[in-house]
């Protein structure tokens, strides 16, 4: 009994410490505005992301149905970090690139005033679905950020690929 509580007091402290830890500067692309854009590459780098959060889940899910030592303990770390980490990321990729420039704002008397909020809507969708997946553990909230994903990636394909 005693060292399971020990166990999980660690757990709580390293994982206290990980969030604690200053999030890294927003690097986003180009505000200049340079007009260089990969949409097809940032849809790809988003989908690799939240392929990365579901191995994390997936990950964490069989490290804690294992032994408990303090090797599976320190491994459960490192993915709950690398799974945070992920999903700002999405958030940064959604907010600094796609909302600040690529989503144009189109007044509301305009006849593309719908499309214009359903591409925020579904980058709305990404963001919180990337917070969910901040805040559980859970499979589902993988599904639900990777299908929001697939709902803008029609919007940005190479003009070749449409």
């Amino acid at each position: 009994m005693r060292t399971s509580t020990l166990l999980t007091a660690a757990f709580a402290v390293i994982v206290g410490f990980i969030l604690a830890m200053g999030q890294p500067q927003a690097s986003g692309h180009c505000q200049v505005p340079c007009g260089i854009y990969d949409d097809p590459m940032r849809i790809t780098m988003l989908k690799e992301d939240a392929a990365t959060i579901r191995k994390a889940v997936v990950s964490l899910e069989a490290l804690v149905k294992g032994t408990g030592d303090i090797m599976a303990l320190n491994q459960s770390v490192r993915w709950i970090g690398v799974k945070e980490e992920t999903a700002t990321n999405i958030q940064r990729v959604v907010s600094d690139y796609f909302l600040t420039q690529r989503v144009k704002a189109v007044p509301s008397d305009d006849a593309g005033y719908g499309a214009y909020l359903d591409q925020l809507a579904k980058m709305h969708a990404i963001l919180t679905a990337a917070k969910k997946c901040k805040q559980t553990a859970d499979l589902e909230a993988v599904g639900a950020l990777e299908a929001a994903i697939d709902a803008i990636a029609p919007m940005y394909v190479h003009e070749h690929d449409g």
